[in-house]
């Protein structure tokens, strides 16, 4: 098997092969694939809970969401996933259907859909959070006293700058509802 970091690249016009990374490049390309690792055994958990019943990793995320901020609307659960709305639409009326999520009329506007968490959605999604919060909380203890702040500003350095803030409003608003009960 080829060693990727000492693969060579033809230059655009087809001359002289160059090498393809510098050692700056390798140190990124093995935090992207750390990445993927990470990624692959953080949503295994979910999958694991997720794979008997049937869904998958749109489920926990529409679960996650919509037990964080019960009564969002449909359009706002668009935006956060970035999904087609006929993905979404399969997956929420399979969370629908199977007891998970509640689907109302807005009191203004009874065109607007805003969803809810049942017991059943709350249940799942306390145990995806509990489950997550395990794993994060060992990596954290593995990487010292400040990783938790670390973490926090390097993933909101990850988000496009754009959309920092929206992402804190987003976080803060559940935290508050958290904190205070309310919907």
């Amino acid at each position: 098997m080829a060693d990727i970091n000492s693969l060579l690249v033809a230059s655009p016009d087809g001359a002289a092969a160059v090498p393809a990374e510098t050692a700056e490049d390798t140190a990124l390309v093995d935090l992207i694939e750390l990445f993927f690792f990470a990624y692959r055994d953080f949503v295994a958990d979910p999958d694991q809970i997720l794979a008997p019943i049937g869904f998958g990793r749109a489920h926990h995320r529409v679960v996650h969401f919509v037990n964080r901020h019960p009564g969002m609307r449909v359009t706002d659960l668009l935006d956060i996933l970035r999904i087609t709305k006929q993905s979404l639409g399969r997956v929420l009326r399979e969370l629908v259907d199977e007891g998970f999520v509640e689907s109302r009329a807005g009191a203004s506007d009874r065109r607007q859909r805003l969803l809810y968490p049942t017991p059943k959605g709350e249940a799942l999604a306390r145990e995806f959070v509990a489950i997550q919060s395990r794993r994060i909380a060992r990596a954290l203890a593995a990487s010292g006293s400040e990783s938790g702040t670390n973490a926090r500003r390097f993933l909101l350095a990850m988000i496009n700058p754009e959309n920092r803030a929206n992402v804190e409003r987003l976080i803060a608003r559940a935290d508050e509802i958290q904190r205070t009960g309310r919907r």
